[in-house]
């Protein structure tokens, strides 16, 4: 089964995209390093989701790797959305399926402890942006969603999610799953994201 687990944001400068989460009631955490892309996190946790603002830490590192490459062009000129991610039960057989790597994942957070996950597709040359990539968490306790956090306005999770781009392509990308996706015309990727909160949707577009 797949299901939404967050939606990335490229961002130029961590600090700043989550002051941007932050004046829209949207509270974040330090999510930690990953050496292996020259790449750091934040999370703004939503239970079973979250939002993460991803950037560049290690210029040098992300430079040589396709992922780091792909958060500095992404973000140049404005933080931007990067991607979907699913949760993926089976990631394996969608990897078989689509012929992709599952390859292992892992950063350690502030406070110590190790969040491990097996990812597919993020760095595959034939997904285009407006293309999910899937994972599945080997460390489900620490979820990053699950992160205690209070949000001012009290967000409680990814509703939907605002997709430029081919709505078959994408059906046959994710096999026919039903997601909470809409589709619009436009440069291909992620178009907005929709928070659920007591007071009413909040959507986030790309920061500026």
């Amino acid at each position: 089964m797949l299901r939404i687990d967050h939606v990335v944001l490229a961002v130029r400068d961590l600090d700043r995209a989550a002051a941007w989460l932050d004046d829209r009631g949207i509270a974040s955490v330090a999510g930690g390093v990953h050496p292996r892309w020259g790449t750091g996190n934040r999370i703004a946790p939503l239970g079973q989701t979250y939002v993460e603002l991803l950037g560049v830490v290690d210029t040098d590192v992300a430079r040589a790797t396709a992922l780091g490459r792909a958060i500095l062009a992404r973000s140049d000129g404005g933080d931007r959305w990067f991607a979907l991610c699913l949760d993926d039960d089976d990631i394996e057989a969608t990897a078989a399926r689509l012929g992709l790597e599952v390859e292992p994942g892992a950063r350690t957070r502030p406070d110590g402890t190790e969040v491990r996950w097996r990812g597919a597709g993020i760095e595959e040359p034939r997904r285009s942006p407006d293309l999910p990539f899937f994972i599945a968490w080997d460390t489900p306790r620490v979820h990053p969603g699950r992160t205690p956090v209070t949000h001012p306005s009290g967000a409680t999770s990814i509703a939907s999610v605002e997709i430029a781009g081919d709505a078959d392509a994408f059906a046959a990308w994710t096999g026919g799953t039903d997601l909470p996706v809409t589709f619009v015309d436009g440069a291909r990727g992620v178009r907005a994201v929709t928070l659920a909160a007591p007071a009413g949707p909040i959507v986030l577009d790309g920061a500026p």
